[in-house]
């Protein structure tokens, strides 16, 4: 059976149960993310008097989860609802603490030992002695952790008791396998697909009932040898695996409705998934998992985990086809890495390639080590660096530099100086910051440091500096060069005035330069050898302290939106020839409309820098018109995108598949398209849930057609 996609127009098939898309239009249409309700709690509590620090935040989740509604709609597989408005705010309910964002937890760890594992591991430490006051009470705080999950895991088991005595028919059927799927996990480890995806969900759903937004990672590396297995056994069969999957992507649209961020989308939540890749070993995981998955996400079209799938030149054909079948539906979801130049990059760092296998992302795409990494990232903005350097903030008598070379060695001196300040930050950061517990839990090497997430407990910290701009400072000191130094159009002074002045009676100069000159994108040698330099001159920078005080720095380049908040923040007239005030380029891709030779032409832009330099990642976003996808033939293209992509050596890709007309009437018309969904940046979004500001910049982008 199929159905059309009335966005693109594409057939999609109709594999899942009728009961299985009754509960994902419920979920999708923001009845539980209008349900979530206020913490019934703050720090006043009685129970929380006298207490601080970690004892506090651990009594505060004890109440959490003994407090908060449950929710079990009848139908569903699996339980578990992080029901507390707070969390999705990203507040820790009841305390005046931010929660944690930005990581990916060691869930494949806690599947394999369970939260008893957890506890003796715990035992275990406490028990050598060697700890001072702080390590031990923070050791003690992580077992009230575990005995407020416990006490959250044991409501729900009560709660299904009740269903079940009250319950006739197909509930009074179903509800008995919920309950035996959830009886012994997450405490024990799962000895069965069914309980192995009800394990993973209510380790997520804990953490996110306390505000956390975690990363959920490899989830095919984590499900598929239990899948395997019951489907050897004859335990379960594809359908009813691929209907369980179904119910995870279903739980995790629970936030959808809380207008928790105005204006930037509806699923920002960090909820990424990880698909294939390879193990420790150099073996490829793609397993069912992995194809179910992307049957899951075709079907329901559900944007809430962003998935990113792990590509090389060793990667079947098999798996490129479902993903370009998948991509060509819309809404960004699926997005690439390529395994052949993430890998190079994370051992060139200084990682093992055996580590560096099990890479996985902190809930956009930057990279890290899943279950080991306390992470961030410090974004700043390269375009405002050269706008300051050029003086376009004051009247002050613009320097007039004799040729490009001196021109350029100062803008060197003003990126030096931003990514030494950006260093400098870094020396400081997860220094005895709020008190993380729960995330510590699932993080290497806290319990056995017996030192918090926030505080230098990790196995690795990381703060990445992200340079935001790239596309149109190279662009900038490509039009400088040229208009300035060899045209000999304006003088350098000259040139600042009209800048200064936002281009005023300029407008066929202003017009010259974005449609005529060199600009990143285009596999245009002179450009591309532009931002090549570029490139290279903030990398090493970056590269000059890969390490110090014990924190991690790997270069990364994005914006993640801020290239909106940047251009309402002081961004001025830019020499590539646009105004003050206008968005600009997002991530590592070039800026919209300046890419005028197709998508081809950006990838081999884009994959001409030695994007190894990069290890924490750089993304360029792609726009295809829908009726460039048609048939086998449109398939065919976008693996072929793909495998040009990997084979000269990208780094992390995003393919949208929408009609910049039909998201010009979904502006107008916003109950035409309320589930809608478009990449934005590290994350999908319903497109009426964004503000104009961010529609714009999503319509603005260059439509392409392969």
């Amino acid at each position: 059976m199929q159905e059309t996609n009335p966005v693109t127009a594409f057939p999609r098939p109709r594999r899942l149960s009728d009961n299985t898309h009754a509960l994902a239009n419920v979920a999708m249409s923001g009845e539980y993310g209008r349900a979530l309700v206020a913490t019934p709690f703050d720090q006043t509590h009685p129970r929380l008097e006298g207490l601080a620090g970690h004892t506090q935040y651990a009594e505060a989740l004890m109440l959490m989860a003994e407090l908060a509604p449950l929710r079990i709609v009848p139908g569903e597989e699996i339980v578990g609802s992080a029901t507390l408005r707070e969390g999705a705010l990203h507040a820790t309910p009841g305390l005046p603490l931010a929660s944690t964002s930005h990581t990916t937890l060691g869930f494949d760890r806690a599947l394999q030992i369970g939260y008893k594992g957890l506890r003796a591991q715990i035992a275990e430490r406490l028990s050598r002695g060697d700890l001072d006051d702080a390590g031990v009470t923070f050791l003690n705080a992580l077992d009230r952790c575990l005995d407020a999950a416990s006490v959250w895991h044991q409501r729900h088991l009560d709660l299904l008791d009740e269903r079940i005595a009250d319950s006739s028919g197909a509930d009074r059927d179903a509800y008995p396998r919920v309950r035996e799927n959830l009886s012994r996990v997450p405490e024990n480890p799962p000895e069965s697909f069914r309980e192995a995806v009800q394990a993973l969900w209510l380790l997520f759903a804990f953490q996110r009932l306390a505000g956390n937004w975690s990363g959920i990672g490899r989830i095919d590396a984590m499900l598929g040898p239990f899948l395997d297995r019951d489907l050897a056994e004859g335990r379960i069969t594809l359908d009813e695996a691929r209907d369980l999957i179904a119910h995870f992507w279903i739980k995790g649209c629970e936030w959808t409705g809380a207008d928790a961020f105005a204006g930037s989308g509806d699923a920002q939540h960090y909820q990424n998934i990880v698909l294939a890749g390879l193990d420790a070993n150099g073996s490829d995981i793609a397993n069912e998992v992995t194809y179910l998955v992307l049957d899951v996400v075709e079907e329901l079209h559900i944007s809430d985990f962003p998935i990113a799938v792990r590509i090389s030149s060793d990667t079947p054909d098999r798996l490129l086809r479902r993903i370009a079948e998948v991509q060509r539906h819309g809404g960004g979801i699926v997005a690439v890495y390529n395994d052949d130049i993430v890998l190079d990059g994370l051992v060139k760092f200084g990682y093992s390639l055996e580590e560096a296998r099990g890479y996985a992302n902190d809930g956009c795409w930057e990279v890290l080590m899943p279950g080991r990494t306390a992470f961030s990232y410090t974004p700043f903005d390269l375009l405002a660096v050269l706008h300051q350097m050029l003086g376009l903030h004051d009247d002050t008598t613009p320097v007039d530099y004799p040729d490009f070379e001196s021109f350029y060695a100062a803008f060197h001196d003003a990126m030096a100086e931003a990514v030494s300040g950006v260093h400098d930050g870094a020396d400081h950061a997860f220094l005895g910051g709020r008190p993380a517990p729960l995330i510590s839990l699932l993080i290497e090497d806290c319990i056995e440091t017996a030192r918090d997430y926030n505080d230098r407990g990790a196995r690795y910290t990381v703060q990445s500096p992200h340079a935001g701009g790239m596309a149109n400072v190279a662009n900038s000191l490509a039009t400088i060069k040229k208009l300035v130094y060899e045209d000999k159009s304006l003088s350098l002074p000259e040139f600042i005035g009209v800048l200064r002045a936002d281009w005023v009676e300029q407008e066929g100069l202003r017009r010259s330069i974005v449609n005529a000159y060199p600009a990143y994108g285009n596999d245009d040698p002179e450009a591309d050898a532009m931002m090549a330099r570029l490139f290279n001159d903030y990398t090493d920078l970056v590269r000059q302290v890969p390490e110090r005080n014990g924190v991690r720095r790997p270069a990364g380049i994005s914006t993640f939106g801020r290239e909106i908040t940047w251009a309402h923040d002081g961004r001025m007239a830019s020499p590539d020839g646009h105004h003050e005030g206008e968005v600009l380029a997002t991530n590592f891709s070039p800026s919209p409309g300046t890419d005028r030779h197709g998508p081809t032409a950006v990838v081999k832009s884009y994959c001409k820098l030695d994007l190894t330099r990069v290890p924490c990642g750089a993304t360029i976003e792609l726009k295809m018109h829908p009726t460039s996808l048609q048939g086998e033939a449109g398939v065919d293209a976008l693996v072929a995108l793909m495998r040009s992509f990997v084979d000269l050596g990208g780094f992390f890709m995003q393919v949208d598949c929408v009609d910049t007309d039909l998201l010009r009437d979904a502006q107008a018309h916003p109950e035409k398209y309320p589930h809608l969904a478009v990449r934005i940046s590290g994350w999908s979004a319903r497109f009426a849930t964004l503000n104009k500001d961010w529609q714009d910049m999503i319509i603005n982008r260059t439509q392409q057609r392969l």
